[in-house]
């Protein structure tokens, strides 16, 4: 009787690790251009460039739209978005688009440093353990605190390059530290000191050993942090002209000034980033290549490089040509892998309960089918 129960247990591992090895996945919001997603108390928030503002629950699989289409907000394009308790926050060129959840209502707020390009907000990070919004926008960095509601502006210019002061990307190191990627290097705030206090941060860029020194200079578009490492995915925008100014890839720092760079010599599909996630010992990432020809950013797909041998490969999806697609952005909740295009967003179930198992597999895709 026991060796009866214990192949049946043995088959039943052997069928759960060759199902699992399976991943399903599901699209929504066709023909939208997706830039940015976040996640909090059980809602998923999607801002799209041409389609305004999108809030799904999770609880029922539902949608719901703030747009111009419905009335709720007076503009459709947006770059970017982040969400707390009470509130969500979406970027666009025309300023800071705020959702007060309680009053279940859109106002719009206005930068005057900066000018109009000082309206263009690009980045948006919140930091739930100090009740705090970092709003990088095309010139300067603003902080707002939001139980007092007020906004302060910061000029973070190094050795007069202005686009040291031109932010992209905004991420949480951890407990202690932001990191603030902009288009030409990146700065890094320690968060046990005052942003006011000069020797609370520290700037990295190519000018010596960081990025190895490539480019004539390197524009960080996405961050990634695990314990041993920092991953940048950094734009390609090279021309005839220039042909090292912005030359792209992703680079591996190890916290201890040593650099490893991933680029097409060594498969990655395109040296242009756009985005990067983690699942397991995956790092994935939305990639481009560009033109210097035409001066034309063509999607790539996604690459997905192991983090322990460095292997490149790619993310094959039945309806998403991995060739072709722009991807703009990805967004792991904890079990599904969310992948924002510039024609619709796509759910991709990587989670299960032999995960650790799994995720060392190369991964298999199957459809599933719509309601």
């Amino acid at each position: 009787m026991f060796r009866i129960i214990a192949a049946a247990f043995f088959l039943f591992i052997i069928f759960s690790i060759q199902s699992f090895s399976q991943v399903q996945y599901k699209s929504y919001l066709e023909n939208a251009s997706i830039t940015s997603i976040d996640y909090y108390g059980n809602y998923l928030w999607v801002a799209t460039y041409g389609y305004g503002i999108f809030m799904y629950s999770y609880k029922g699989d539902k949608w719901v739209n703030f747009s111009t289409k419905t009335g709720a907000i007076d503009n459709d394009l947006f770059y970017c978005i982040a969400a707390s308790k009470y509130y969500v926050w979406a970027g666009s060129g025309e300023g800071l688009y705020i959702f007060d959840k309680r009053r279940n209502k859109w106002t719009k707020r206005k930068f005057g440093l900066g000018g109009e390009m000082g309206n263009w907000i690009r980045s948006l990070c919140y930091d739930k353990s100090q009740n705090v919004l970092w709003i990088g926008r095309f010139e300067y960095l603003t902080r707002l605190d939001v139980k007092t509601q007020k906004y302060k502006d910061y000029n973070l210019t190094e050795k007069n390059d202005a686009k040291t002061n031109t932010f992209t990307s905004i991420r949480l190191d951890g407990d202690s530290l932001i990191w603030f990627g902009t288009e030409s290097g990146v700065h890094i705030y320690d968060k046990s000191k005052s942003p006011g206090d000069n020797t609370a941060w520290r700037f990295i860029n190519n000018k010596g050993k960081g990025f190895e020194g490539n480019g004539d200079a390197v524009s960080i578009h996405d961050i990634l942090f695990e314990q041993k490492y920092v991953w940048f995915g950094t734009d390609e925008f090279i021309t005839p002209e220039k042909p090292e100014f912005n030359i792209g890839g992703i680079y591996r720092y190890d916290r201890n000034f040593r650099w490893d760079r991933i680029s097409n010599q060594n498969g990655l599909p395109g040296n242009g980033v756009y985005c990067l996630a983690r699942t397991g010992n995956k790092i994935w990432a939305g990639v481009y290549s560009f033109d210097k020809n035409e001066k034309k950013e063509y999607g790539k797909g996604i690459a997905l490089i192991n983090r322990i041998t460095g292997k490149v490969s790619t993310l094959n999806l039945d309806l998403i040509n991995a060739s072709t697609s722009t991807i703009n952005t990805l967004y792991f909740d904890g079990a599904d892998m969310w992948i924002g295009t510039d024609d619709g967003l796509w759910r991709v179930v990587i989670s299960n309960p032999l995960a650790e198992w799994t995720l060392k597999k190369e991964i298999k895709v199957k459809k599933i089918k719509r309601r």
